[in-house]
């Protein structure tokens, strides 16, 4: 230890006089080590712990059936009650359904609730302990609507409540409703859907009760349950699995009618969950992180080269330690521990700038009206990681530089004097082979961040079928409210002509969606004339939409007529059908006037429409069926108002208009449709933002390290230029060779770059639009870019030893 202490006081000592070169390797692995640690932040509160305020959730799984990346609830309240019973792998099977429009009534003032349908044993199985009270008993799953009881988070409680410990056995009405408080959840527990915080958890029974006899709760065929297991111990997921999927065989052979299509159960980690936030986080996060690590090795290799040019200059301090008996261990382990505190005080800095931007995930999300949490933090898990990663950067950067300072012959040196130095840098295979890495490693880098800036900008010039500018965008759901099919379908019709005499209202319509975004709801078609093959999926997506929807989304109609206020109950039931829909099933036909078979109603097509992006601005056309709303009435519906001006301001006269209909009408999701498209493509401006980020500190690190090892290297070699002058060598030929030997490694660098870049941007097509992994442009503009930096790194040098005088030059000898 005292040893230790003697190389740390010495090593504090040395680096307090060269406070340049301190500063640079500071700030550089600062940088470096921050962007990591920055990126782990994020992991670590969404990948690493999911489900905050739950017990070992490591334990737990997510349960998909059908087509994984489908962001629908998979399971029927009937299939998961059979799979919770049947199954031996799990000590407890959860079912949750979360979305449905709940309003707190009552208070005088309407206000939504986001609220979580669960199972009874919903908190037994993530093992979350409450605050106050009990939570669901078995018993009250066991009669249907006969558990009128609720569960508040800590937020309510605290916002309604005023955290009064005899909220416990107080009602509260949820859509008009008397529900009894039962118990308060923890402050750390967010919900099991990450990115939404309930405010309410209410049993699933009670669904028939809460949206005025909706009968899902007894259709197998109806699938709105997301399902998660607890392993038991001992039991591998694989197996789970497999015992899931015999078990839902059986179900499908027992009810086939309502098991058409897929029905592979999949098992997930929670942290690959295809549902919540961690469905865009655990493809976006971990490549961040793999390219923030890159930057990292480019800042260690910076750092290396900074420690080689020091060690030239500190070869005669080394050359007479090692005469008066220090070995060269103890030599390495000095040059170590000069490492670790300059590692360490680049960790420091990178903690300063964690603590800073680890909320800046959240800040590249656009505003919005949806309940997000998002709750992103530099805890102590993330500082201890930085400080680990801190030491083992001082071994990256520093192991190299220490045995090659160290390995010299102490005669030798001695005989040198101050004014020359022999096996300069110019020599070192090693400071040469870092630079090399520098430049391969910022070109690929550079080539990430210029495919998916490329890829955001295409994002938001992209073409996506409809016009989202100048649409503002209002939701609301009239089933809590009790309104039959006929007086919802009157007051959708008052509220379009009410919004439409609005002034500053170019158009509006209704619809129970919004393009690109989450969740959609599908139908079984049955196409006038077509024969499914066998085992096709029949199930496309369906829209209810009100009058001129088409107009005010500004969709071209290709043929046919739009929706008109005459399309109601009581009328021809008709449908507008998009391009996809025609291709794939009626193809070379005119559509207009064939026949749709919907469940028990044909509908007779009267208009085709041009293919809009539905889910994903990146996916390829798929079918959609257009239902009038006023014919085929939805309970909840979006108000979409075309505006002359900005949306945001038409937002108060558009909730106004609604409670002069209906004082307690909540309004939510209020936004501008351009929101929701900036929401589509949020994974890639954060992708865009910080690799770009990451780019530009690569490029800057990439020039600072050629300039840095040629113009040490052409100092080292002054009185060699010097004897070449002396022997009628051109002061543009000395100017050649400089220039010539930065531009041999650039070269090189860029061509091990290149290789590399066309192996690993294959693994970036996910996130990737409108521009492919191997784009020639973003290549070969970046190969450019690059070089003309690293040609400007080269010319100072150079030209510097042009002016070199020979006669003071050989006079150093």
């Amino acid at each position: 230890m005292s040893t230790f202490l003697q190389d740390f006081k010495y090593g504090v000592r040395v680096l307090s006089k060269t406070p340049g070169f301190v500063a640079v390797a500071v700030l550089t692995l600062g940088l470096g080590i921050g962007a990591n640690s920055t990126i782990f932040s994020w992991i670590n509160s969404t990948l690493l712990n999911p489900l905050p305020g739950v017990r070992r959730s490591v334990e737990l799984v997510s349960l998909t059936r059908g087509v994984r990346l489908d962001p629908n609830p998979p399971f029927s309240y009937a299939d998961y009650k059979d799979l919770r019973e049947r199954n031996q792998s799990f000590s407890g099977l959860l079912g949750y359904h979360i979305g449905d429009s709940l309003a707190l009534t009552g208070t005088g003032k309407p206000e939504r609730l986001l609220g979580m349908l669960v199972s009874a044993n919903y908190f037994d199985v993530l093992g979350v302990r409450p605050i106050l009270g009990r939570g669901f008993l078995p018993a009250e799953e066991l009669k249907p609507e006969g558990a009128p009881v609720v569960i508040i988070s800590f937020g309510l409680w605290q916002t309604h409540f005023g955290q009064s410990a005899s909220v416990i056995g107080r009602t509260m009405d949820v859509n008009q409703h008397p529900l009894t408080i039962v118990r308060v959840t923890p402050a750390d527990f967010q919900g099991s859907m990450t990115g939404l915080s309930p405010d309410v958890y209410i049993p699933l029974v009670m669904d028939p009760v809460l949206s005025a006899g909706w009968r899902r709760l007894y259709m197998r065929e109806t699938s709105w349950l997301n399902v998660y297991g607890r392993l038991k111990p001992g039991v591998a997921p694989r197996q789970a699995q497999e015992e899931m999927n015999l078990l839902m065989q059986q179900i499908v052979r027992q009810y086939p009618d309502s098991h058409q299509g897929p029905n592979d159960i999949t098992l997930d980690p929670l942290w690959r969950s295809p549902f919540g936030l961690n469905f865009f986080t655990s493809a976006l996060l971990p490549m961040l992180q793999a390219l923030a690590g890159a930057l990292l090795l480019l800042a260690c290799a910076n750092v290396a080269n900074l420690l080689l040019v020091r060690g030239v200059g500190r070869r005669r301090e080394i050359a007479i330690r090692l005469s008066i008996g220090a070995g060269r261990g103890r030599l390495v382990r000095q040059f170590l521990v000069e490492s670790l505190l300059l590692a360490l005080a680049g960790g420091f800095l990178a903690m300063l700038l964690t603590v800073w931007t680890a909320g800046a995930f959240a800040e590249l999300i656009p505003p919005t009206s949806i309940p997000l949490s998002i709750n992103i933090r530099a805890d102590y898990v993330v500082l201890l990681v930085t400080l680990v990663v801190s030491v083992l950067t001082s071994l990256i950067f520093g192991i190299l530089p220490a045995l090659r300072s160290s390995r010299i012959t102490p005669a030798t040196v001695l005989k040198e004097e101050a004014g020359t130095v022999t096996g300069g840098l110019h020599k070192s295979l090693l400071a040469r082979g870092l630079v090399v890495a520098q430049i391969s490693l910022s070109l690929l880098l550079l080539i990430c961040a210029g495919l998916l800036i490329r890829s955001f900008r295409a994002a938001q010039r992209f073409d996506t079928g409809f016009d989202p500018n100048h649409v503002q965008l209002a939701s609301f759901d009239l089933l809590p409210f009790g309104y039959s099919r006929e007086s919802g379908i009157e007051f959708d019709r008052q509220l379009i002509a009410r919004l439409e005499a609005l002034p500053g209202v170019e158009s509006v319509t209704l619809a129970n969606w919004v393009p690109l975004s989450t969740g959609h709801h599908s139908a079984t078609v049955e196409p006038e004339g077509y024969v499914p093959q066998p085992h096709e999926q029949m199930d496309i997506i369906r829209a209810n939409v009100g009058p001129n929807y088409f107009r005010t989304l500004r969709i071209p109609l290709l043929a046919g007529r739009d929706f008109t206020p005459q399309d109601a109950a009581g009328s021809q039931t008709v449908a507008v059908v998009n391009q996809a829909f025609v291709d794939r099933f009626w193809p070379h036909e005119d559509a207009l006037g064939k026949r749709v078979g919907l469940v028990d109603d044909p509908l007779t097509v009267v208009g085709v429409a041009r293919n809009s992006n539905y889910q994903r601005l990146n996916e390829t056309p798929q079918p959609i069926i257009y239902l009038p709303l006023l014919q085929d009435f939805y309970h909840d519906a979006v108000i979409h108002a075309r505006v002359s001006g900005n949306p945001a301001a038409f937002a108060a006269a558009i909730e106004k208009t609604v409670h002069e209909l209906n004082a307690d009408l909540p309004l939510y999701n209020v936004m501008s449709l351009k929101t929701v498209i900036e929401l589509a493509s949020t994974g890639e401006r954060i992708a865009g933002t910080f690799v770009g980020a990451f780019g530009l500190l690569a490029l800057v690190l990439a020039g600072v390290g050629i300039y840095g090892v040629v113009a040490y290297s052409t100092r080292q070699r002054s009185h060699e230029i010097g004897i070449r002058l002396a022997l009628g060598a051109e002061r543009s030929d000395v100017f050649r060779l400089v220039l010539g030997q930065g531009l041999q490694l650039t070269l090189i660098g860029l061509g091990i770059g290149l290789a590399l870049s066309l192996a690993v941007t294959r693994f970036l097509r996910t996130w990737l639009f409108g521009v492919t992994a191997t784009d020639f442009l973003t290549h070969a503009g970046v190969t450019l870019l690059l070089c003309l930096v690293a040609l400007a790194a080269c010319y100072l040098p150079a030209r510097r030893a042009t002016q070199v005088e020979p006669t003071v030059a050989l006079r150093c000898e």
